[in-house]
């Protein structure tokens, strides 16, 4: 399902306004983020690597649209 997806992509064109803030760009973040955390276990001289404040924002966006 996720394979014909570039979640980069979708998260950029999220920032950018170019697409809208939803479902699938928050999809596109956590399995973004599973891909970081996985990063960090393997190569643990990345473990500093994160994401823009912008993609941390959305972030905490989706956080409490979940809560709402």
């Amino acid at each position: 399902m996720h394979r014909d997806i570039d979640h980069c992509k979708v998260v950029s064109q999220s920032l950018a306004g170019e697409r809208p803030t939803d479902e699938q760009t928050f999809a596109s973040i956590n399995l973004l983020s599973e891909r970081l955390e996985s990063v960090h276990k393997v190569h643990r001289r990345l473990v500093d690597v994160e994401f823009s404040p912008h993609v941390q924002a959305l972030i905490e966006q989706e956080s409490l649209l979940a809560i709402s």
